[in-house]
């Protein structure tokens, strides 16, 4: 196999898309530049088939928008598209091209049901080919152009590998009979949409230590935080690279009045002072004009408040989940989440259909239903 192959062109895109749509089996990843960015985008696309691997650079076609003629190969029934860890793949996809999915198989979720104690592709590659993959690109700037050597090699690892892990683990899961696990789980996240993201107005809550800033403060934080997403915005940088939580509450606790005063906080730059210093000061004035009324109640977690039965059925419950991770090697989360058991413990459903509506997982219902409802029912009869 070449190491790869560089997709640069709009007309290189389109004659490659027949091609791969002769494939049974591609391999998928993205790179995003989340990390370097406030809107973030999907900045190159990595495709690899049982000969060759391509990367598809969207920004040098105009933007993510170009990867559109791939919208076939995943919407396809007949062509299985391999992601690992696919969520974000899937989310980025969707939200910048509109792509629908069919076909899907996971590798990650594949070997969180098989119970593996390292689920990351590396822990992956090393474990059936006794092969490291490179980790000196992860932090790169996917968005800056040109790409370098480096990051194209590392790109390219990323789905060299994946076809033979993905044929590894549909194997070990037929053995052990959980193919239909999986293939439960791929089904449902084909299927997943998620909202438009939205700026969260009350984020500022969430910052280690506000909560127990005084009214003035807070006041201060709240004017803080939307002055710095404003600039985050402005010059599409990540909020926190903009200016960082400790460096805004700080600014609150000591509440500058000058942009001397300012500088003297640390994580201020000279460079933050010069670009940024008159908002933040004019930020903390509008602050200090009125103290922050009271903190807004937390929605909770939607847990209701259990009586001794229900408590008694929960801790059943757990214990049976306990057992079964034992023997089935499976974790906690994967089986069955506590908020799930404890959804069941609430509704004490008496059969395995009635186990299905509580919302568990299609595959778990199938498999554990029917022994859930009889241990409930079991419960009940001994506690009258």
């Amino acid at each position: 196999m070449a190491e790869y192959e560089l997709i640069e062109k709009q007309s290189e895109l389109t004659e490659l898309v027949p091609e791969l749509a002769k494939e049974d089996v591609l391999a998928f990843d993205t790179e995003a530049d989340s990390f370097y960015h406030y809107f973030d985008k999907t900045c190159l696309v990595q495709v690899a088939t049982g000969k060759q691997i391509y990367l598809i650079d969207p920004l040098a076609m105009g933007g993510p928008e170009a990867l559109k003629p791939l919208a076939p190969l995943f919407s396809s029934a007949e062509i299985r598209t391999l992601f690992h860890a696919a969520e974000y793949d899937l989310y980025v996809l969707k939200r910048d091209c509109g792509f629908r999915f069919n076909g899907l198989f996971d590798t990650m979720i594949c070997a969180q049901l098989l119970g593996y104690p390292g689920v990351g592709l590396a822990a992956l590659i090393e474990r059936h080919f006794d092969v490291k993959l490179p980790k000196d690109e992860q932090r790169s700037d996917w968005s800056a152009r040109p790409l370098r050597n480096s990051q194209l090699t590392y790109a390219a690892a990323d789905v060299r590998f994946l076809i033979r892990v993905a044929e590894s683990l549909e194997k070990e899961l037929t053995k052990v009979d959980r193919l239909s696990w999986a293939q439960d789980e791929f089904r449902t996240l084909e299927k997943r949409e998620w909202p438009d993201r939205e700026f969260d107005r009350l984020g500022y809550l969430k910052i280690k230590g506000a909560r127990a800033l005084d009214p003035q403060s807070l006041s201060l934080l709240r004017e803080l935080y939307l002055v710095r997403d404003k600039r985050a915005r402005e010059v599409d940088r990540p909020a926190f690279k903009v200016l960082g939580n400790r460096t805004l509450l700080e600014i609150a606790q000591k509440q500058p009045a000058t942009e001397k005063e300012l500088g003297e906080i640390k994580g201020v730059t000279d460079l933050i002072l010069r670009r940024f210093g008159r908002e933040i000061t004019g930020a903390v004035q509008r602050g200090m004009k009125r103290k922050h009324g009271p903190i807004p109640k937390s929605t909770g977690t939607g847990r209701r408040r259990m009586d001794r039965r229900t408590e008694h059925r929960l801790a059943a419950l757990k214990k049976w989940r306990g057992d079964q991770e034992k023997a089935l090697s499976l974790d906690p989360g994967v089986m069955c989440p506590n908020a799930m058991l404890e959804s069941i413990a609430f509704e004490n459903p008496r059969t395995a259909a009635a186990v299905a509506k509580v919302g568990v997982k299609a595959w778990f219902a199938r498999s554990f239903g029917s022994e859930i409802a009889h241990l409930l029912r079991d419960l009940d009869a001994e506690t009258g």
